[in-house]
């Protein structure tokens, strides 16, 4: 064939309406799958950049996390978790409690866990922490078994994170896929510690922005409250209900007379400031849905449990619907736990896997 002859067949096929239509069909599947390629790599970006919002590091969290490099950690965790139960019921509370008391401080970053030294103040001295929060010799126990397993490899942070998890189970709540891969702060607050945890005796309107401030809602405020049905409080928490709520020497009118009667007897108007209390006094080491049917009779010990039945329309309903569909609580608190657990998360370089959780690696 000579090139004459090919560039005359060559354009008689361009000139084919049949060879045309297929060229036309194969140029816009060739430019669709060029944009379907551009549109993928621009919502895979965005995807996993919405994902590291909140992450200092740049980071987002995954169950997975440890699966190559510490598999047997979940495991470990939960062992030695169910042993601290066995032995002190208490225990599972007072874990879930220091998985709350670590995140609304500088994000879930085991800040919590360490000790004063130099010039660190621990946020152990804190007025919510002091004399009440515990568990810190289990958190101990679960890292020395992790570097004996897996030196250096698994946070603090998350340690906490997966007890709480486990604690939650072990007393009969729901269970959830936690989000791991935080690293452990250089540093603690403890004024971050005295002014971002609502107190007992806070009013509604104060825990709605101390919790909006962490990225959580109304929604959250009242499922994460729901962790009161297992655990004890003090005397001290509560003792303006029985004597003084007001300033004016006049009980708390939102707190069942009968009730408050059976606290008086170990809360006295002084003295007795540790005494303890069960927070839910019909199911006390259940974790279920009681917790609301008890503010729903006005039996909720803590005016910050209170508040949310007698304050507001909205949490109000939200309190009779956990208290009548126990199922829906519980769906609803793993998700809120599983939210708060990526309160500003350390992740990446900007944190470090502390050898032991009381202190930072160069102290």
């Amino acid at each position: 064939m000579t090139m004459q002859t090919y560039n005359t067949n060559l354009q008689s096929s361009y000139n084919n309406p049949s060879l045309q239509q297929l060229h036309q069909q194969l140029t816009n599947m060739a430019s669709t799958r060029c944009l379907f390629t551009i549109l993928l790599g621009i919502t895979t970006y965005w995807t996993l950049f919405s994902l590291s919002l909140g992450n200092p590091g740049g980071l987002f969290l995954f169950p997975q996390f440890y699966d190559h490099a510490c598999p047997q950690a979940p495991a470990i965790v939960k062992s030695i978790v169910e042993k601290a139960y066995a032995k002190d019921p208490r225990m599972a509370a007072s874990l879930l409690r220091l998985h709350f008391h670590d995140c609304f401080v500088k994000g879930c970053d085991a800040s919590v866990l360490l000790d004063t030294s130099g010039t660190m103040v621990s946020e152990k001295r804190s007025n919510p922490n002091k004399d009440s929060l515990r568990g810190f010799e289990v958190i101990d126990e679960i890292k020395y078994a992790l570097e004996n397993e897996c030196p250096q490899t698994v946070s603090c942070a998350d340690i906490v994170a997966l007890a709480a998890r486990d604690s939650t189970v072990l007393t009969g709540g729901p269970s959830w896929e936690v989000p791991l891969g935080r690293r452990d702060s250089l540093d603690a607050s403890v004024q971050g510690s005295n002014n971002n945890l609502p107190a007992p005796n806070s009013t509604l309107s104060s825990i709605i922005t101390k919790f909006k401030l962490q990225g959580l809602d109304i929604v959250d405020v009242v499922a994460l409250s729901g962790a009161h049905t297992i655990g004890d409080t003090r005397c001290v928490s509560f003792r303006q209900r029985l004597y003084n709520q007001s300033g004016n020497g006049v009980p708390d009118f939102s707190l069942n007379p009968a009730y408050a009667a059976g606290l008086r007897t170990k809360c006295p108007s002084s003295g007795g400031d540790q005494n303890l209390f069960f927070l839910d006094l019909v199911t006390p080491f259940k974790f279920d849905n009681q917790y609301f049917k008890n503010l729903l009779v006005y039996n909720g010990i803590l005016n910050s449990d209170e508040v949310l039945f007698t304050q507001s329309a909205q949490t109000m309903e939200l309190v009779k619907l956990y208290a009548e569909n126990n199922e829906l609580f519980f769906e609803q608190f793993a998700k809120s736990m599983v939210k708060m657990g990526n309160i500003s998360p350390l992740t990446g370089p900007m944190g470090e896997i502390r050898k032991n959780c009381r202190r930072v690696n160069h102290y």
